[in-house]
């Protein structure tokens, strides 16, 4: 585990989550598969919390909610709890000292009527100091439960006798562990380990959070990870339960295809008439451009390939930065022109030898292509990329072999891809 700062920036346009709630599964998991004591597991996992909460500053986001203990876990050994007890006084003494240079409110959410005097002490020290900044909130859950947290709301509002008739959402959230948050509302929940539930985190603030899965142990969960999960959550498209505001894409798939087989079978004479008016239809097409804007698209799409046939990798992804820098004006795309570049370099170094294709690294570069591009999260991008690198797949046999067949399975499956594309961003 290293302590060492990692600065990481997020490309232009990225859409940050202004709250991201951890649940750090797999300490103990992650220690016993090295031969550690279990409790080795926690202290790693408390680490990394550290870590990852700085990191998330670095990168814009303003709340980070930490669960740390439930009000299940009682039912651990009493070793167990009382080692994850001082290590939360240990903790929150590491988090004080940053607190204070950054400007970080320190909260704590959950019960405080069981939470041993030493570590309650520490807990309102932590919560006193901390409590005129405003720039950043931590929320450290220590024996929180969702059910819990509404259940005290409850009864905090008989206490205070409000009618029945007053009560509202406004009124109800006041009495929520969250209440004098800016953003209360979780926008996006990490679980690791491979776990794929809420456990009931934040239950009432959770309403719209994205969830995001993450197979490695807590330990492992590096900022660099941390940074692919907010690039996971930015493409996704958030509606609220209201209409999708953002423009549709108005391509037809089989049109579409057809027009991108078309010029893929000149690509061995690219530099005829035709190869140039159907990548020209293509891009118009598929971009909705208009004809001199298709025609300048074109232009540095088909240098980008000549370039990309002959491994000249850095002028292909330099005319391809140009193609995907007009792309993102035109569309209005929250890419990032120079990142979609490499990837797409990435992808042809992938599939244009037949010889050395490898479909899983062609799907995997495929993936990354097109949910960052389109703006979808990996899973989404999951079930196009695998049929766009069918595509690809087939026409490096088309071209290796020759043959109607390899096209004519290249452009079915590009017109499933741009399908399954379609019903992801329309």
């Amino acid at each position: 585990m290293t302590s060492k700062p990692v600065k990481l920036i997020l490309p232009p346009g990225t859409k940050i989550p202004n709250h991201i709630a951890l649940i750090p599964d797999g300490n103990r998991r992650w220690a016993r598969a090295r031969g550690l004591h279990t409790l080795k597991g926690h202290r790693a996992g408390f680490e990394r919390a550290i870590e990852l909460a700085r990191s998330a500053r670095d990168m814009g986001v303003h709340t980070v909610t930490l669960w740390g203990f439930s009000t299940e876990n009682w039912d651990r050994t009493p070793a167990e709890v009382n080692y994850l007890m001082k290590l939360y006084v240990r903790l929150l003494d590491d988090y004080i000292k940053e607190a204070h240079y950054d400007k970080v409110k320190l909260v704590h959410i959950g019960r405080k009527d069981r939470i041993p005097g030493f570590l309650l002490k520490k807990i309102r020290q932590a919560e006193e100091e901390t409590k005129k900044y405003s720039k950043y909130i931590a929320n450290l859950a220590i024996d929180y439960g969702g059910h819990d947290e509404i259940v005290r709301a409850v009864k905090h509002m008989i206490t205070d006798q409000v009618s029945p008739s007053s009560v509202d959402k406004k009124l109800f959230e006041s009495y929520l562990d969250t209440h004098d948050q800016p953003y209360p509302y979780v926008d996006l929940l990490i679980r690791s380990s491979g776990e794929q539930r809420t456990s009931g985190l934040l239950l009432w603030q959770m309403e719209y959070a994205e969830m995001y899965w993450e197979e490695s142990h807590f330990p492992d969960f590096t900022p660099e990870k941390l940074r692919e999960a907010i690039l996971d959550y930015s493409r996704r498209r958030r509606r609220f339960g209201a209409n999708d505001v953002e423009n549709h894409f108005r391509f037809k798939p089989h049109v579409t295809a057809k027009l991108e087989v078309n010029w893929w079978r000149l690509s061995k004479i690219p530099h005829g008439e035709k190869f140039r008016d159907y990548a020209i239809s293509h891009l118009r097409e598929q971009w909705g451009l208009s004809k001199q804007l298709g025609a300048d698209a074109a232009k540095l799409m088909i240098e980008a390939f000549i370039n990309g046939k002959s491994e000249k990798w850095p002028e292909a992804k330099a005319s391809l930065s140009k193609f995907y820098q007009l792309i993102h004006e035109e569309a209005k795309l929250a890419f990032e022109p120079t990142l979609a570049a490499s990837l797409q370099v990435h992808l042809w170094q992938k599939t244009m030898n037949v010889e050395t294709y490898s479909f899983q690294e062609a799907e995997s570069a495929g993936r990354n292509l097109v949910s960052e591009v389109y703006r979808i999260s990996d899973l989404q991008a999951t079930k196009a990329a695998h049929l766009m690198t069918l595509a690809e797949y087939e026409r490096s046999l088309a071209l290796a072999e020759g043959g109607d067949d390899h096209w004519k399975k290249a452009q079915n499956y590009l017109e499933l891809y741009y399908s399954a594309l379609k019903d992801r961003i329309a």
